[in-house]
């Protein structure tokens, strides 16, 4: 019989003695291969699924829409004005790249440091990375203006002997976002290929078994696929270490090297970097929460697994609020009545109402994970991560529009205004993300079901209660069946 999927027990109590217990509701290989894949496979789509999805998927169009009449029409239909010549423009670029660093970082930087509790939530974290990236190369390639030419930021051989201004951040962001959706997309991919093996042979349909045969390369678990499979994991997982902190900082880069007050200066990069992870985990949180109560996975995410990730969004709240400060301090320091006229300005000018509000939601409430019985309250920490959300847009919004509207002539000064057209767009690209992901929740394992059966007591030597390989059943890992590495 198996075990009741109940959210009664709780691995966060601290016990020197003994390991945490990651996955709970004694769970064997065949279990965890069941509850993942028969999501898949088995379930029938639930009529929730449908109605979440048309609405996601309509929100889309209506994305498209608003970006078809800003082709038509120009950005005039933007409230942009002089001087404020970006605004939620590249504020949404910003908020969608930050979103996608929390994969990343779960997935590669995690990896290489052995934090076994990673394997529960790596693939969901990964796919939204993705998901954010694809939702942010949006804003740039349409804030251009002239969009019918927009592929000229590539380096493409031509007739004209033209080529891009490589010193224009613009095309640094180009470089810098298109190797992570390269890099991200292959280890998301590669990390998938046993699982997408599993649900091939678990097929019952020729339809299934053809397309997870073909995305599954022709895996066959054995012990050289492991281990090509184990190598090319670990030097993917190098390779996208950097980029955790390269990209944001190269984002960073296209304000910190301009002259406007409040842009022009050398905590960017680090700043930005906490921030996108900031904000990448609180949105990670966000849709684990609900997934994991829909689908029945509390024994393999969790409460132990959040906790940990509200420790690092505790942290990285922590550092974002220090590069608050820090701000202030430079300001003052540096003598430059432009820079510290921009900092009163974000917090007592028109803008007030946008730079508390980020305040409030990032530096103030993350406070609260301080707490045990809060950081592993379901409710509390749900709530958080969606203030948390909303903080870094405003923090976003706050570093570009307040800056840009009041800089150095005080003739030139305008009150950046939305429309409706930037309001639609930017609820647009959340259509986009969330239809994404509901589409990788119906038709992908959203657990790494190898990566799980990895952290599982059988797969420890060193367990309190050794059982043999062969008391358990189900499809073990070749890697674990053969004893390990060779």
């Amino acid at each position: 019989m198996k075990p009741q999927v109940s959210d009664a027990w709780d691995n966060t109590k601290d016990d020197p003695t003994r390991p945490v217990e990651l996955i709970l509701g004694g769970n064997d290989f065949t279990s965890i291969t069941e509850k993942v894949s028969d999501i898949v496979l088995e379930r029938k789509t639930p009529r929730a699924w449908y109605l979440a999805f048309f609405a996601t998927a309509g929100l889309t169009g209506v994305m498209f829409l608003m970006i078809a009449w800003l082709f038509i029409r120009g950005v005039g239909v933007w409230g942009l004005n002089n001087p404020v010549g970006w605004a939620w423009d590249i504020t949404n670029f910003v908020f969608w790249v930050g979103i996608g660093h929390a994969g990343t970082l779960i997935s590669a930087i995690l990896f290489l440091l052995r934090q076994k509790w990673r394997t529960s939530i790596n693939r969901f974290a990964e796919a939204m990375t993705i998901f954010a990236v694809v939702c942010a190369g949006i804003f740039p390639g349409i804030h251009v203006g002239r969009v019918w030419v927009v592929y000229w930021l590539f380096p493409l051989p031509n007739n004209q002997a033209m080529w891009p201004n490589f010193r224009s951040p613009l095309l640094w962001d180009v470089f810098a976002v298109g190797t992570y959706m390269t890099v991200s997309l292959l280890f998301w991919y590669t990390g998938m290929v046993p699982d997408l093996a599993t649900l091939r042979d678990r097929s019952k349909t020729r339809i299934q078994q053809a397309i997870y045969g073909f995305l599954a390369l022709g895996w066959r678990n054995s012990h050289r696929h492991w281990h090509r499979y184990e190598k090319a994991y670990l030097l993917l997982a190098g390779l996208a270490t950097p980029l955790v902190l390269s990209v944001h900082s190269v984002v960073s880069f296209d304000f910190a090297t301009s002259q406007i007050p409040g842009w022009h200066t050398a905590i960017f990069p680090p700043y930005f970097v906490a921030g996108a992870v900031f904000s990448g985990f609180a949105m990670v949180g966000t849709i684990l929460i609900p997934a994991r109560k829909w689908f029945g996975l509390e024994q393999i995410i969790t409460k132990h697994h959040l906790e940990n990730m509200n420790k690092i969004i505790l942290a990285t709240g922590s550092m974002v609020g220090f590069a608050y400060a820090t701000e202030f301090f430079i300001a003052w320091y540096s003598g430059n009545p432009n820079e510290s006229f921009a900092f009163i300005n974000r917090a007592f000018g028109p803008y007030a109402w946008a730079y508390w509000t980020m305040v409030t939601c990032n530096v103030i409430t993350p406070q609260l994970f301080w707490f045990k019985k809060l950081r592993t309250n379901l409710l509390v920490m749900w709530i958080m991560y969606i203030f948390v959300n909303i903080g870094m847009w405003f923090e976003r919004f706050v570093i570009i529009v307040s800056s840009l509207s009041r800089d150095f002539l005080p003739s030139a000064w305008a009150y950046f205004r939305p429309t409706p057209v930037d309001i639609l767009t930017f609820v647009g690209s959340f259509g986009l993300f969330f239809t994404l992901v509901l589409l990788f929740i119906r038709f992908l394992p959203m657990i790494a079901m190898a990566e799980v059966k990895t952290v599982m007591p059988i797969a420890d030597a060193h367990s309190g209660e050794r059982r043999s390989v062969g008391d358990y059943h189900g499809d073990i890992p070749a890697h674990i069946r053969d004893g390990g590495d060779r």
